[in-house]
């Protein structure tokens, strides 16, 4: 679809509602001001023009209502938490649009229908005060269960309200703890539930620059909010800070967490008085503390105590010989070329890592000594007990997580696979390690027809040498001598953040894309975490091209091996894969036939003014500073674009309520690409949040115009 649009005529030279002031050399930036009257104009009537070219077609209501029926399913498995004798799990479907939050028990859970008890109705709660309600979590305090602290978002934004919960009456608790609307917490701060730590919005100078909380407060029943005490405050040039309680028995103790920046953070233990021990490891580390256990995990080399631990290794130590200035080390795991640590989860005496070789992973079970001087064990996960094993896909990707770290030797374990529809079962261990049941719980549908179907993993060389993995959904080989048309082929990536695209199982996907004919790709590009805190520094600020070359690797890699051409390859990424697909846009627009990209950051001059940027200036660089602006310039999809340059046809999509990423970013690309003459479709939802839809009704209905764009396109 190609339309025109021109900035908005009489608009002022500069607009508020945004951060900071935009100088009128911006001609678009009068879109920034999120619901203002001439922006929301703009977005009606690009919505209307989606619409019409988009949601129309007979394919496209068959895509949503197929999308829909997978998230509505009531053959999903209920993810569930344990808490005290109860289970808990929060639920939607097509009779629970905003869903319930409802909790059952271990013997009931373990049929194949679950009697749960509905402890809040999210759409009835939305009714009754008019509000568009979006579940954001709940806090059970512990031991007694009988308390919770529930979290809700209007229209699924960042920012949200918390609220009391009676879990003996069902009901929220009248005068009970409530924290305003704004981006932060708050949490129980001991056992008896008369006080919480709350990290908010409390008035002026409370809020960093990225807009999250700058102070942590002790805030005890029955006192107003504004006379509960300070216990930390961070700096106004801070991400964040935020305050737990640890409520092992026998171990309880509080901390609090100064976020400087992404991986860039101390961590204090709070004691009494308030006094403030800081943990002394570094900044980038993430240390955890698990019953007597001090755990650190490095993304930088650590010299101490004479020796050199090297990132991406995971050490430990006893929690109060460190205190005590101990600085001896045990390394439980040490990264190599291929592997990294993706996960580590502690029962009450056992220790499970979760290891990607070459971004497959595998899982390895260890167990800390009792006596002092002793070594930790070490085997392999067996996911066998009895007669009964976790049965595993060929590529699959296997996640476990505690059942109840404090009290149990039990471990939730999930597999999943591009094809293979994802199981939940639980494993259980004796205090020795060796595992003395697998029970299997529960299974999803086969959604979509997988057969003649199958995958692959692929290796590329990017433009300075370096190895990059992809993994490459497709139909089966035919003979050698067979005339084979390029396929319609989906190239989707991340890239940044230390965050990993893992083999995982996807109705929608299969059925809106796979089980039609198409081949779909994920890309293990720098920036991510798929090779550790390496892999993702290898891409950061002046280095962040280095992503932007390994996903055009493997775009070109495709087309060598045949595999598609670039009138037929489509990419899709959304919020920091949505920059990654607007620098495909404006740097290589001659390798795709078209581009989805969603909740992007697009304006890298303004993106640490608007809303959380400014929390993502160790990813990016800061814009304000000349010397660093000259490289952001060059992954700035916003200044690279060029009216005189042929583009693939793009759709962006965002949300009005998407207080992460600012909707300004899409919104402005859209209408410089449009009055340029070029192939722009723009989509924008009105709640959401930065998932870009509040309800599975929002959801199917943008995943499909994501799905019909690239099937007209590519087709």
């Amino acid at each position: 679809m190609t339309s025109t649009t021109s900035p908005q005529p009489g608009a002022a030279d500069t607009v508020t509602g945004a951060a900071t002031t935009v100088e009128s050399a911006d001609p678009y930036a009068w879109l920034e001001e999120v619901e203002g009257a001439e922006s929301l104009a703009w977005v009606r009537e690009r919505n209307a023009e989606a619409g019409a070219a988009l949601a129309a077609s007979e394919r496209f209501e068959q895509l949503r209502r197929g999308i829909l029926e997978v998230l509505d399913s009531t053959e999903k498995i209920p993810a569930v938490v344990q808490r005290g004798e109860h289970l808990y799990n929060f639920w939607t479907d097509a009779e629970h649009v905003r869903g319930v939050w409802r909790r059952t028990t271990w013997a009931s859970y373990r049929t194949t229908e679950p009697r749960w008890e509905v402890l809040i109705d999210v759409d009835a709660l939305a009714e009754t005060e008019g509000v568009g309600w979006v579940w954001h979590g709940a806090r059970v305090l512990r031991p007694s269960f009988t308390r919770a602290l529930v979290a809700l978002s209007r229209g699924g934004a960042d920012a949200d309200v918390t609220r009391e919960f009676d879990l003996t009456t069902g009901t929220f608790v009248e005068d009970g703890f409530t924290r305003p609307e704004s981006k932060g917490g708050m949490g129980w701060a001991d056992a008896t539930g008369d006080a919480v730590f709350v990290y908010t919005d409390v008035g002026e100078g409370s809020t960093t620059t990225s807009g999250y909380p700058r102070t942590v407060r002790r805030w005890r029943r029955g006192a107003p909010l504004e006379e509960a005490p300070e216990v930390f405050a961070g700096e106004v040039t801070d991400l964040s800070v935020a305050a737990v309680h640890d409520t092992t028995p026998g171990f309880e103790r509080d901390f609090v967490v100064r976020a400087r920046a992404f991986y860039d953070s101390d961590t204090y233990l709070l004691g009494d008085g308030d006094a403030l021990t800081r943990l002394d490891v570094p900044r980038s580390s993430e240390p955890g503390v698990h019953r007597e256990w001090l755990t650190v995990e490095l993304r930088e080399d650590w010299v101490v105590a004479g020796r050199t631990y090297p990132a991406g290794a995971l050490l430990a130590t006893r929690f109060d010989e460190f205190l005590a200035g101990g600085r001896e080390f045990e390394v439980l795991y040490a990264p190599t070329a291929t592997t990294s640590l993706a996960g580590m989860a502690w029962t009450r005496h056992h220790l499970v890592l979760t290891i990607l070789d070459d971004v497959t992973n595998r899982l390895e079970l260890l167990t800390p000594p009792t006596d002092a001087g002793a070594p930790w064990r070490r085997r392999p996960l067996d996911l066998v007990g009895g007669s009964t094993r976790v049965e595993l896909p060929e590529v699959a990707t296997i996640a476990v997580g505690a059942v109840d770290p404090d009290e149990e030797d039990a471990l939730w374990v999930t597999t999943s696979g591009f094809l293979s529809p994802t199981t939940l079962s639980r494993l259980d261990l004796d205090a020795d390690g060796a595992t003395t049941a697998v029970e299997p719980l529960k299974s999803l549908p086969a959604f979509f027809d997988a057969s003649g179907l199958h995958v692959e993993q692929h290796f590329v060389t990017s433009a300075d040498g370096t190895r990059v993995p992809y993994f490459q959904v497709s139909p089966e080989p035919v003979a050698d001598d067979a005339q084979v048309r390029p396929a319609p082929t989906l190239l989707t990536g991340y890239g940044g953040f230390e965050i990993s695209r893992l083999p995982g199982y996807s109705g929608s996907v299969g059925r809106s894309w796979l089980e039609r004919g198409g081949v779909y790709v994920v890309a293990n590009i720098r920036g991510g975490g798929e090779y550790g805190p390496a892999w993702h520094q290898a891409a950061l600020q002046a280095e962040r091209h280095r992503s932007y070359e390994d996903f055009a690797a493997v775009a070109r890699d495709l087309v060598a091996r045949g595999v598609t051409d670039p009138a037929h390859l489509g990419t899709q990424g959304g919020s920091n894969g949505g920059l990654l697909v607007g620098n495909m846009l404006t740097g290589y627009p001659e390798l795709f036939g078209a581009v989805v990209c969603q909740v992007p950051l697009l304006d890298m001059k303004r993106y640490s003014h608007l809303l959380a940027g400014a929390s993502w200036m160790a990813e990016y660089g800061d814009p304000d500073a000349p010397e660093q602006w000259e490289f952001i310039r060059t992954f700035s999809p916003y200044h690279l674009f060029d009216p005189a340059s042929i583009y693939p046809p793009v759709l962006f999509t965002t949300s009005t309520r998407d207080d992460r990423v600012h909707p300004g970013h899409a919104r402005k690309m859209a209408a410089k690409m449009l009055a340029a003459g070029k192939d722009v479709t723009y989509y924008e939802n009105i709640e959401g949040g930065h998932g870009g839809a509040a309800t599975n009704a929002q959801a199917a209905f943008m995943q499909a115009l994501s799905f019909e764009f690239l099937w007209q396109r590519l087709t």
